[in-house]
Order: structure tokens, then sequence, then C-alpha cells
């Protein structure tokens, strides 16, 4: 199961300042998937020609307040078995264990799969969350229950009071090369010190990190 019990009261987020900023989220993500739709077709076209599976993937994951949250992303990992599935999306629940993906990971087997991973391109279509109010821009990455049990344990509860998000401290901190310790170290440390400032810190570091594809693979 994907569903994490919380088993405290929740936080609400009622602070005038996150409530404009929920509002304006959803405006701007629904403006921005608008400008880059034809780009985001293009580019899934051009997965599922290379790949010969679903452009998109729907991955299981734990959302806000431990609902659970089919993360969509573009397909950029696939094995050299032959292709299984037909449609646009692939649901994928939670795999086995925590997996610290490489920068040479077999299962990313094209130049134009590397670089929509390294540009973050693969993660635009989770625009759609943000949408429909099951993510921010900026929050925890969603994790699956088994990287919550594994690395985060008692700072599960506290790290699902916000939504998750799209970009996030650990990913402006080094991104791919921090460990998963490292990662929950920072969600924590979002969480418990979120503002306004730390926000707009974040989305306005998020754009060179994005650019440059640093850390990244």
């Amino acid at each position: 199961m994907a569903s994490v019990t919380i088993s405290r009261p929740i936080a609400s987020e009622r602070n005038s300042w996150w409530a404009i900023i929920c509002l304006g989220e959803r405006i701007g993500a629904a403006v921005l998937l608008g400008a880059l739709s034809s780009a985001l077709c293009l580019c899934a076209i051009t997965l599922a020609v290379l790949s010969r599976r679903t452009p998109l993937i729907a991955h299981r994951r734990v959302g806000w307040r431990g609902t659970t949250l089919w993360m969509l992303k573009l397909r950029t990992m696939w094995d050299r078995e032959a292709p299984r599935f037909r449609g646009w999306i692939e649901r994928i629940e939670d795999e086995a264990g925590p997996q610290q993906k490489g920068s040479a990971d077999p299962r990313v087997a094209n130049a134009f799969a590397a670089f929509c991973r390294r540009h973050s391109i693969d993660e635009l279509p989770q625009l759609w969350h943000v949408i429909y109010g099951e993510m921010s821009l900026v929050g925890p990455r969603p994790l699956t229950a088994a990287e919550l049990r594994q690395y985060y344990g008692p700072d599960t509860v506290e790290v699902l009071e916000v939504r998750p998000g799209i970009a996030g401290l650990w990913q402006t901190s080094g991104r791919n090369r921090l460990t998963y310790c490292q990662r929950r170290d920072l969600d924590v440390q979002f969480v418990r010190t979120r503002s306004l400032r730390m926000y707009l810190k974040i989305l306005l570091r998020t754009i060179p990190e994005v650019w440059s594809g640093a850390n990244s693979w």
C-alpha cells in the first residue's frame, strides 16, 4: 500500500500568503502547461517511438496527508525487454525498495531520454497535479511508501503536512548527488522553516538548475 496513515493532527495551511500562492500556482501551472503543450506532445511522441512503450508513466507515491498520488512523468527509463504496454500512460506500483539512480543507469538507454531527465523535462506533466491541488511548485518531493519507511521514519508525518512539490530545497542543494538521508534532512528543514521568502528563493534557484542540468541524471 502506498498510503501512509497519519496518527496526529495535521497543521493546516491557512496562512494568507500560502492561500494566495496556492491560487497563483494553479493559475500559473495552467498557463505554463498550455504554453508548453505542443512541446510536451512532441517529446511524448518521440519517447513513445524510441521506447516503443507508453510515453507517460504514473508512479504510485504518497501524497499530501498520506493520500495516494499517481505521479505523472514522461518515460525516460526502459529496459531492453520486448514492449508490453499500449496506450499513453502506464501505472507503476511501488518498487521493492529505495533505489539510488546513478549517472550511468542502463535504463536511460537513449540520448534524448537522458536530455529530458537532465533538464527535468520529464517532470513537466506534474503541472497537472499542481492545477488539481495535489502538488505545489515548491515542496518536498513525493516519495514511495518504501522510501518513507526506510529513510524518513518518524519524520514522515511532518513531511506529509505540506503538499509535495515539483521543485524543492534538496533539488537546489545538490540534487542527485545527495544521499537519501541528506534529502530527508533538507525536506524536514523546508517543512519546519518554510516561508514566502524561502519559497520564492527555491523557485528562482530552480530555473538556472534546470537550465544547466547540473547534478542531474
